[in-house]
């Protein structure tokens, strides 16, 4: 699996590390309650509301600069989007590895 990083930040920022910081704030925060969202809405069995929260989600693997891991998220937010969770667990590791990198920052 593709590790996180922050090229995307640091190239967005142009060295501004205030950005930076902030970003990664922001990043680290609404991560946290994306996924805890994702997580209710996927154990109550709401398939629609789950596809809309990967779909916020998938944008923070963008910013991580995960392309395979986005490629993941899109495909199963189609697949919720048609009562299909077969990418679940793969889609848990992404969340874990993200989670894990995110606690070292």
């Amino acid at each position: 699996m593709e590790s996180p990083n922050l090229s995307y930040i640091k190239n967005l920022s142009g060295g501004d590390i205030p950005f930076e910081t902030k970003v990664i704030r922001i990043l680290k925060e609404e991560f946290a309650e994306e996924k805890k969202t994702y997580y209710e809405n996927l154990k109550k069995g709401d398939l629609k509301l789950t596809a809309s929260n990967v779909h916020k989600l998938k944008h923070k693997l963008s910013i991580l600069s995960l392309e395979k891991g986005y490629q993941i998220a899109e495909t199963f937010e189609n697949n919720l989007r048609e009562n299909n969770t077969d990418l679940s667990k793969e889609f848990d590791t992404i969340l874990n590895t993200i989670t894990t990198y995110l606690k070292q920052l």
